[in-house]
């Protein structure tokens, strides 16, 4: 990452995460969490496929209802994610990625390899400083 580069129009200094216009800063406000990844990581597991709200509530551990309709929202939002809702009583709503979506998780593929290589590196650091 520089702090040097051009700028776009409307956009900030490119590679610059300290200027909050930059799209790679943007980029992790919209997906640093925990239940974006987890949910972008189903979906493509899924994909071509849709998935119901119910199981991709079943597939990731730990979230909740709430959690999880703010995160799908979010996404369908950015264009990572479609939604679809069969007019039935209750009402099914399905959520597939995008193409957009599926490019991410490209990228977060990378991301969750890095980190199974190296959290172990992680946790022996934090043993370190812990006992220091």
């Amino acid at each position: 990452m520089t702090t040097g580069g051009t700028r776009a129009a409307g956009r900030g200094t490119r590679g610059d995460v300290f200027d909050p216009r930059c799209p790679t800063r943007q980029l992790l406000d919209r997906i640093g969490t925990k239940w974006t990844s987890m949910a972008v990581k189903t979906l493509a597991d899924a994909a071509p496929d849709e998935v119901r709200f119910a199981e991709l509530r079943r597939r990731i551990p730990g979230v909740s209802q709430k959690m999880l309709s703010v995160t799908l929202r979010s996404l369908t939002r950015d264009g990572l994610v479609s939604r679809r809702v069969e007019p039935t009583v209750p009402p099914q709503v399905f959520y597939r990625l995008t193409a957009l979506g599926l490019s991410l998780e490209t990228a977060l593929a990378g991301l969750r390899t890095w980190a199974e290589e190296h959290m172990a590196e992680i946790d022996s650091a934090n043993e370190t400083a812990d006992r220091a």
